[in-house]
């Protein structure tokens, strides 16, 4: 399975990790029973809980801290630099040292959408779902549902409703 994968010496992954192939890996750490999906790379100092799907072509990129029993869609995009720029004022390239990485944080049991992107400097609370396509431009309350451009809570999840395996509601 690794013939195809770019994992760095320094990941850390948890147990029974499922890996597909063409990911790249590096000064990561990865919880354990979490699967992650086609063309996704995970930078350094980035941790994924256990419990995790990461979908196909996401990118999580340095700062970011995903908690346990969180679910990633396809495509999903995380910034770190609110600033972006390819040259310093001097006119050179940056490098690491011209910035500084801006923490994003999705605590556990948030589902994120398809295509959503997440600026930095935010918090997704627990149990939050982020509707696909949205970009994600402040916090977003434990239990909300938040869609669109930018995203807005749109509703808040039934806490107190349970429904039985294969019963529907």
């Amino acid at each position: 399975m690794m013939d195809h994968n770019c994992i760095a010496p320094d990941v850390e992954l948890g147990q029974n990790v499922k890996l597909s192939k063409f990911i790249n890996l590096y000064g990561c750490k990865i919880g354990d029973d979490t699967k992650i999906g086609a063309f996704v790379e995970i930078q350094k100092n980035a941790t994924v809980g256990k419990n995790c799907k990461i979908s196909s072509h996401s990118f999580i990129c340095e700062g970011v801290t995903i908690e346990d029993n969180v679910f990633i869609g396809h495509g999903v995009t995380f910034i770190n630099d609110p600033y972006p720029r390819a040259t310093t004022p001097g006119g050179g390239l940056q490098t690491e040292q011209d910035w500084k990485v801006e923490r994003t944080v999705v605590k556990k049991g948030a589902s994120i959408g398809s295509g959503v992107t997440l600026l930095c400097n935010v918090m997704i609370g627990e149990q939050a779902i982020v509707g696909a396509g949205s970009v994600v431009t402040k916090d977003v309350p434990a239990n909300a549902i938040v869609a669109g451009n930018p995203a807005r809570v749109k509703r808040f999840v039934d806490t107190n409703v349970t429904v039985a395996v294969g019963e529907q509601k």
